[in-house]
């Protein structure tokens, strides 16, 4: 017994020392999001970053990735958000496409003290060649407002290493295809139309697929990516690694190679118990999803999609599931101890608050509003001259119950729903915040939950899907 305990001790400890771990976030602290709010029960959401690097620093990975040179700077060619609900029902998957022009912020070195300036209209991919993945982490805080937990990444050996540990995962296209050009681009995927299970080296091209699949481009990579991702959480489940213990531990073995995560997630224990918060989740809830994204001037960047991709990212913060099968929010309507004011006696100060993470702020909006309100008879209405703030959503914010009133009346005329009035010790008195839902016209249109439908959403237990190849890619 005590040989066993022993033993299992050494390699419990062999398995953490495995783990390789770097600091979570790199970035500024003022860049920080904030973390959201437990709900009535007490949960939080959890969100991690999933990282793949293309990096060249092994001999394997010079091999695997094609480059002549080792030790290059490695760059996050792979990101994904992934958002657990607070109540464990369901999980959100969001891809950024490593071509998205972003707002890098200043981040410092964990291990060297390097700092490295803050920078503008940089492909996300950078971001892991300025100190590692902590500053990937700062990015997507600076991108989303979404306070992120952890992170994992992964290199091609590992993808290799893991899709072997698996055992293979099915994949589909519809025609023949060769990923393979005259010039010696292309991941040199090569399989037969139909389903094929692929692991070790093919599933890491599968992975990196862009020459072949629909339009070439980094998004259809990205559509590759979700469905192999689904096609492993169902064949996981399916054979029952996860429960079988031989299995479990010839994938912990390779898993601790294969990952660095942050420092809060750096041991097996942690590990596992993420694990169990993951298993919570029905394979029919797991949605895969792609930043709304509009193609730069050249077309050859992405940029996020205005609007689209807002709403997007405020869905996730607000923990809305995005396969639409979540409980709708309820809207409590605030008690009014008091009746309403004549309109031409309320006083209302209107802000701009039109500046978001896809685009800055619309210059006059509080001015346009304002003169909106004045024509409907507010008399007292008048702007506020100060910076723009960023909202998502536009409020009506009152910092009192003898106010309660006068801000839905201001929401009524407006046609803003009241779960958007909210008391507010920042305000002094009735304050409506124009947000980056209604950057045009005259007539507030309120938004609802649906996910984008440019967020190209694939539900993981959807086993039809099957990626598009290109004609002048089959053989």
């Amino acid at each position: 017994m005590v040989g066993t305990a022993t033993a299992g001790y050494l390699y419990y400890e062999h398995l953490n020392g495995n783990i390789k771990k770097e600091s979570l976030n790199i970035g500024d602290s003022k860049d920080r999001a904030t973390k959201a709010k437990a709900n009535a029960a007490g949960q939080t959401p959890l969100n991690i970053l999933l990282i793949g690097s293309d990096a060249r620093n092994t001999a394997e990975n010079q091999k695997l990735g094609g480059a002549r040179d080792i030790g290059t700077a490695a760059r996050a060619d792979v990101q994904m958000l992934l958002h657990v609900s607070a109540d464990r029902t369901n999980m959100s998957v969001v891809s950024v496409p490593r071509d998205t022009l972003v707002s890098i912020p200043r981040c410092t070195d964990a291990k060297t003290g390097k700092v490295y300036p803050a920078t503008d209209d940089t492909m996300t991919n950078a971001s892991l060649e300025r100190g590692g993945p902590g500053c990937t982490v700062a990015t997507w805080e600076k991108l989303t407002d979404i306070h992120i937990d952890h992170f994992m990444m992964v290199d091609f050996s590992g993808v290799v290493s893991m899709a072997d540990a698996i055992g293979g995962v099915p994949v589909c296209v519809d025609a023949d295809i060769y990923s393979h050009t005259a010039t010696g681009h292309g991941s040199g995927l090569k399989l037969r139309k139909g389903t094929t299970s692929v692991k070790g080296k093919q599933a890491l091209q599968w992975l990196r697929t862009r020459y072949g699949f629909e339009d070439g481009s980094d998004i259809a990579r990205t559509k590759a990516q979700h469905m192999y991702m689904n096609s492993m959480v169902r064949r996981l489940r399916s054979d029952a690694t996860l429960s079988n213990p031989d299995k479990l531990l010839g994938l912990a073995e390779t898993a601790t190679k294969a990952l660095t995560v942050d420092t809060g997630l750096g041991s097996v224990t942690k590990l596992y118990d993420l694990s169990k918060e993951l298993k919570k989740v029905p394979t029919d809830r797991i949605t895969m999803t792609t930043m709304p994204f509009v193609y730069s001037s050249d077309g050859n960047r992405v940029l996020p999609r205005p609007t689209d991709a807002a709403k997007l990212w405020r869905l996730v913060r607000e923990d809305v599931a995005l396969d639409g099968k979540g409980e709708k929010k309820t809207t409590a309507t605030a008690k009014v101890t008091d009746r309403a004011a004549a309109d031409d006696r309320i006083a209302v100060q209107v802000q701009n608050g039109t500046e978001s993470s896809t685009g800055s702020a619309v210059t006059g909006r509080a001015a346009t509003v304002t003169g909106l309100l004045v024509g409907k008879g507010f008399t007292k209405a008048a702007a506020d001259t100060s910076a723009p703030l960023s909202e998502d959503r536009t409020l009506v914010r009152y910092p009192s119950a003898d106010l309660a009133g006068d801000a839905q009346r201001v929401a009524e005329v407006l046609g803003i729903p009241t779960d958007q009035v909210k008391k507010s010790t920042a305000v002094d008195g009735v304050t409506l915040v124009v947000g980056a839902d209604w950057r045009p016209g005259t007539e507030y249109t309120a938004d609802d939950d649906t996910t984008p439908t440019s967020a190209n959403a694939l539900n993981a237990s959807d086993t039809t899907a099957c990626m598009h190849v290109d004609k002048d890619y089959t053989w």
